[in-house]
């Protein structure tokens, strides 16, 4: 038997991402945002409200997006619990350490396995509430201790973890279960 919901934003899974821009003054900053994804090959898609972050997207339309991980949940949700609007030194707390971009104007923060340094190409359905952003994906950062024997990225050594919107937490993802277009080739006939 199945049981019915009224319409949640329930996608799943949905990426811990922290997106980091510089305030007016300089500072680094981060946010988290899970309402994301993949907008094309080379593009990504955040929703966003109104925060600092879309503040500094707006004077300037670069930034970085980290992936959270379990090393760096704590840290990941008190950026998205506390705003640079009333707390522009909310960054101290996070004991995080960043450096500027090597292609974008934005904080590369030291303690995410991968992050990508990305270009705002269009905001769609612009309001005082926020926007869905379209952004180039420019350039991506990868710690060396995070790759695998082929050089790539592991997301398995990451420990990358999901939002769970269902009952407000968050789940480490696990082990590789199968192999992606081959699978599937089992039952072809």
């Amino acid at each position: 038997m199945m049981k019915n919901f009224k319409p949640k934003a329930w996608v799943l899974p949905q990426p811990v991402l922290v997106i980091g821009t510089y305030n007016a003054d300089g500072t680094p900053d981060a946010m988290n945002a899970a309402w994301g994804g993949q907008w094309d090959s080379e593009e990504i898609m955040i929703s966003l409200g109104s925060h600092a972050t879309t503040d500094n997207l707006s004077r300037c339309g670069e930034f970085t997006v980290a992936f959270a991980t379990k090393e760096t949940l704590a840290g990941a949700d008190y950026a998205g619990l506390v705003s640079a609007r009333k707390h522009p030194g909310k960054m101290e707390a996070t004991g995080w350490t960043s450096a500027r971009g090597e292609h974008v104007d934005a904080p590369v923060y030291d303690c995410f396995p991968m992050t990508m340094e990305c270009r705002v190409k269009e905001k769609i359905h612009e309001s005082e509430t926020g926007f869905y952003l379209v952004a180039e994906i420019v350039n991506i950062v990868c710690d060396e201790n995070y790759l695998a024997a082929d050089g790539n990225p592991d997301v398995e050594k990451m420990q990358l973890i999901t939002f769970d919107p269902v009952h407000n937490g968050y789940i480490a993802l696990g082990e590789r279960v199968g192999n992606a277009f081959h699978d599937g080739l089992s039952l072809k006939k």
